[in-house]
């Protein structure tokens, strides 16, 4: 029984077809880019401080003196000021406050509100609903519920994609992106905003996994590679570029949304040029429509197919073999398939913790937020490179360990680094942000060839969502800072190293054909083989279902 490569090897594997594709499908990635991360400047903290109304008779002498100054560098308070009666009072007795002692007055908070710096915005979702003080969780939470929508994405789209296909969920979610997008501007408050972000996580994520998916099933193996770094991770990188490059120009937080959902629109029709994926229908039992694309494949390459793709024995074994539904439980039904879940699951969980934690700490960071937004996309492109460059050259497992464990070791050494050497410190965040960026490429290619066709897109859809409970809890672990210097980049850090171990128990990949059945899976062996593998047979097989055989390592 061929595989599918074998099948379709007369397409040659760089056709114009296959260069085509592989265009247009790395760049509708570049929304999911740009989207994902706009939080950093939509909810960016501008500085602030109480305000003093303006119909209080002050003098500007006095006005100057009502924040306190707090700290060691003695910087102006952002959540209190002193009370505003006895300021009132003692500015009527005493016109000139330098000869008082006003750091003794009581202080009270922000009962009028605060004024905020436009220096660097016109507004962000943070001045526009006062997100500061008692009120400074709102922020990240408002992260956390576009992260998951992510999640939600994650899982919904994988097992709706591996049902209903992946081009009609990849566009299907595309339309909520752009939709979700331009809603959000007309958002009154944060609960409406939250409700809207929620969907707009939903739609980013989901066409960027059915995207990845599909291309990786209709390119042939010696440009699978090529197009899920060089091509979706790069693409992804020039869209993340763009929002730094916009956000400096649009300093508004409504409009900054409005322009990246209207550039969205630009894609919808790739509708008519980007096939469905013949394995998936051929996992259908679609023979006809799958036939059809591969023909019309052939036909863009200059090639002639053969008269006939599929031998009888091989119709009759698709018939026969066809999976109407593969329901998400499958991923945990045999020991085997579990264990390689569990695994990927934890991996992505922390590679995700690191990659949005780094990213989301930019406005904490020396120097312009805007200029190390953009270094931190750039090091994307040099990640996706080094993907590329090594998984054609050395097995799986073993680069995502060493890139793991590299970026967490400069994670633990910034540590030993003072705090006034700032500008080391950020660039070797940027290096432990570019060694994140290379496992997150590795990943989604890794876990690609991990898992059968039938259960591919749900596999990666599963492990994408667990990677979006990572992001849901990054916020939050960039908070971690309030409490111990650096303690954020420690917990990342000693979590990666954790992952560099853990992913040693995976089953190799490298030059080994894609599995297009669950019988195909590599089975998981910890430091030795302790079973042998054996088919657990559907009860039902007797009815003249069609049904999937299902490899299981014995206890």
């Amino acid at each position: 029984m061929r595989d599918y490569d074998e099948v379709t090897a007369f397409l040659a594997g760089w056709g114009p077809h296959q260069k085509l594709i592989f265009a247009l499908l790395s760049v509708s990635v570049i929304p999911n880019g740009f989207s994902g991360l706009s939080i950093i400047f939509v909810g960016d903290v501008p500085e602030h401080r109480c305000l003093i109304p303006e119909n209080l008779n002050l003098s500007e002498a006095w006005r100057n003196r009502t924040i306190p100054l707090q700290g060691p560098e003695q910087q102006r308070s952002k959540c209190t000021r002193y009370r505003l009666d006895v300021i009132l009072n003692l500015s009527q007795t005493f016109p000139d406050p330098d000869f008082l002692n006003v750091s003794e007055i009581e202080q009270e908070p922000c009962l009028d509100g605060w004024e905020y710096s436009k220096e660097q915005y016109i507004s962000t979702i943070v001045s526009e609903w006062d997100l500061v003080c008692n009120n400074n969780w709102k922020e990240p939470f408002a992260a956390s519920v576009y992260f998951t929508g992510v999640l939600v994405g994650s899982f919904s789209s994988g097992i709706l994609s591996d049902r209903f296909g992946r081009k009609i969920v990849m566009f299907g979610t595309m339309a909520v992106q752009i939709i979700f997008n331009i809603l959000i501007t007309f958002s009154p408050n944060l609960e409406f905003f939250c409700l809207i972000i929620f969907f707009k996580g939903f739609g980013d994520i989901s066409n960027y996994v059915a995207a990845f998916v599909l291309g990786s099933e209709l390119l042939s193996k010696s440009i699978r590679i090529t197009y899920s770094t060089l091509g979706v991770g790069i693409f992804y990188a020039m869209g993340y570029m763009i929002l730094p490059f916009l956000a400096y120009f649009i300093r508004e937080w409504r409009m900054l949304t409005l322009t990246l959902a209207l550039i969205c629109l630009v894609y919808i029709p790739l509708w008519w040029f980007i096939p469905e994926s013949p394995r998936w229908l051929l996992s259908k039992g679609r023979i006809e429509e799958a036939e059809s694309i591969i023909r019309l494949m052939a036909k863009k390459n200059g090639v002639t197919p053969p008269a006939m793709l599929f031998s009888e024995l091989e119709l009759e074994h698709i018939k026969n073999y066809k999976v109407k539904s593969v329901p998400f439980t499958q991923l945990l039904k045999t020991h085997n398939i579990r264990t390689i879940t569990i695994i990927n699951i934890l991996i992505w969980m922390i590679i995700s913790i690191g990659y949005y934690g780094l990213s989301l700490n930019i406005p904490n960071l020396h120097g312009d937020d805007y200029l190390n937004c953009f270094l931190f996309a750039a090091s994307e492109i040099p990640a996706n490179v080094a993907t590329w460059l090594l998984f054609q050259k050395f097995p799986r497992k073993i680069n995502l360990s060493c890139i793991l464990f590299l970026g967490g070791s400069i994670l633990l050494f910034i540590q030993l680094i003072q705090s006034h050497f700032s500008i080391l410190v950020t660039v070797l965040i940027l290096i432990g942000k570019l060694g994140n960026s290379c496992a997150f490429s590795m990943a989604f290619v890794y876990t690609a060839e991990l898992y059968p066709t039938p259960l591919r897109n749900t596999g990666v859809g599963v492990s994408s969502m667990a990677s979006r409970l990572g992001s849901v809890i990054s916020p939050y672990i960039v908070l971690l800072d309030t409490y111990q210097e650096n303690l954020s980049l420690i917990v990342m850090g000693v979590l990666t190293m954790t992952a560099a171990i853990v992913v040693l128990f995976l089953p190799e990949t490298f030059n080994v054909p894609l599995p297009d059945t669950i019988d195909q899976m590599q089975k998981v062996y910890w430091f030795k083989d302790t079973g042998h593998a054996h088919s657990d047979l559907s009860k039902n097989e007797t009815t003249g279902k069609n049904k999937v055989i299902i490899l299981e390592e014995a206890a």
